[in-house]
C-alpha cells in the first residue's frame, strides 16, 4: 500500500541526493530507508532513482516528484485544518432567510459564540425552501426559516413573530392620489417557491379582510423598496432600517402581518456533533428578537 511515509522518503531522497542525508532528514537509519524505497518502486512497477551514477532521478521519478510534493502538502494542510478545528471547536453552519433584518440576523448568528460555545461560525443566506433542503441533507447544521413550513422530520424551535411595517409611496397613503387612485397598490412579494406555505398565509390574511390582493414578484427587499419609491408597489418588511425618500412607513397592523420565523435542525446530526446546545441558544436569541422588534416599532 502506498503511504504518506513512502512519499516522504521518496521526496527526501530526491531533494537530498544522498541516502544517508535523506535517512537523517526523515529520522530513520539508511537500511530501512532503502527498503522503503524498494517497496515503493515495487508497488509502482518502475525505478525511481538511478543508483549507478550517484543518486539521480529516472524519468519516472522526475514525473512522480511534483505529484508527491503536492500530495504531502495537501495532507499537511488537512492535518493543520483539523488541528485548528479541534482547538477552535465545532464548525457551526447556519442558514438565514433574506427576510430576517440584518441587525437581528447578526444577533442571532453570534448568539452561540456569545453564549460561550466553542464553535466556528459559517453563515449563508438563502430562501426558506433551500435552507430546509440543506439542513435535511446535512449541508447546514441549523437554519432560521419562515413559518409555516413542512419539516419532514426536522426538529424546530418555537415560532417567533416579528412585527412588520408597511412601506407605501408617500403620495399614495390611503391610495387617494396617483395613477392608481382609489385602488390599492400591489404588494411586492418574493417568489412563492421560496416559502410556499408562508407566502399563501400572507395572501390569505390579506384576502380575509375582503381586500382584492394584487402582487408583483421581486428578487429581494431592496428591489421592493425601489418599486415603492417609484410609486408602483407596497412592501411589508420586518427591517426597521429599510427606508428611502418618497416612502412612508406604517405599522402593519390592519391586518397584522408578522414575519413568522423559527429555528430548524436535524436532531441526530447535532447530537452526533455535540452541538445540541447551539440550537437552544439560537432559538432563545430568535425569541428575544420579538421584544427588540416591538421596541423598534414604537
Amino acid at each position: 500500500m502506498l503511504t504518506e511515509r513512502h512519499l516522504e522518503i521518496f521526496v527526501a531522497i530526491a531533494e537530498e541526493g544522498h541516502f544517508g542525508d535523506a535517512a537523517q532528514r526523515v529520522g530513520i537509519s539508511q537500511p530501512p530507508l532503502s527498503q522503503a524505497l524498494r517497496r515503493l518502486e515495487a508497488q509502482l512497477g518502475v525505478r525511481l532513482f538511478d543508483r549507478e551514477r550517484g543518486v539521480s532521478l529516472t524519468d519516472e521519478g522526475a514525473a512522480l516528484l511534483p505529484h508527491a510534493r503536492r500530495a504531502l502538502a495537501a495532507l499537511a494542510e488537512l492535518r493543520e485544518g483539523g488541528a485548528r478545528q479541534s482547538a477552535d471547536g465545532h464548525r457551526l453552519r447556519l442558514g438565514l432567510p433574506p427576510e430576517l433584518p440584518p441587525r437581528l440576523g447578526a444577533v442571532v448568528a453570534a448568539s452561540p459564540v456569545r453564549a460561550g460555545l466553542r464553535t466556528r461560525l459559517s453563515v449563508v443566506t438563502a430562501p426558506t425552501a433551500t435552507l430546509l433542503t440543506d439542513v435535511s441533507a446535512g449541508r447546514l447544521d441549523l437554519a432560521v426559516v419562515r413559518h409555516p413550513v413542512v419539516l419532514h422530520g426536522l426538529s424546530a424551535g418555537p415560532v417567533t413573530l416579528l412585527p412588520t411595517w408597511l412601506l407605501v409611496p408617500d403620495s399614495g397613503i390611503g391610495c387617494g392620489t396617483g395613477p392608481r387612485a382609489g385602488r390599492p397598490w400591489p404588494y411586492a412579494v418574493r417568489p412563492r417557491v421560496e416559502a410556499p406555505a408562508a407566502h399563501d398565509l400572507f395572501l390569505d390574511t390579506l384576502a380575509g379582510q375582503g381586500r382584492r390582493v394584487e402582487t408583483v414578484v421581486i428578487s429581494d427587499e431592496r428591489a421592493g423598496l425601489a418599486l415603492v419609491a417609484a410609486g408602483q408597489a407596497m412592501l411589508v418588511t420586518a427591517d426597521p432600517a429599510l427606508m428611502a425618500d418618497g416612502v412612508a412607513r406604517l405599522p402593519a397592523t390592519d391586518p397584522a402581518l408578522p414575519l413568522r420565523l423559527r429555528v430548524v435542525w436535524d436532531a441526530r446530526r447535532l447530537a452526533a456533533s455535540h452541538a445540541t446546545g447551539a440550537a437552544e441558544v439560537l432559538a432563545a436569541a430568535l425569541a428575544s428578537a420579538h421584544t427588540v422588534g416591538k421596541e423598534e416599532q414604537r
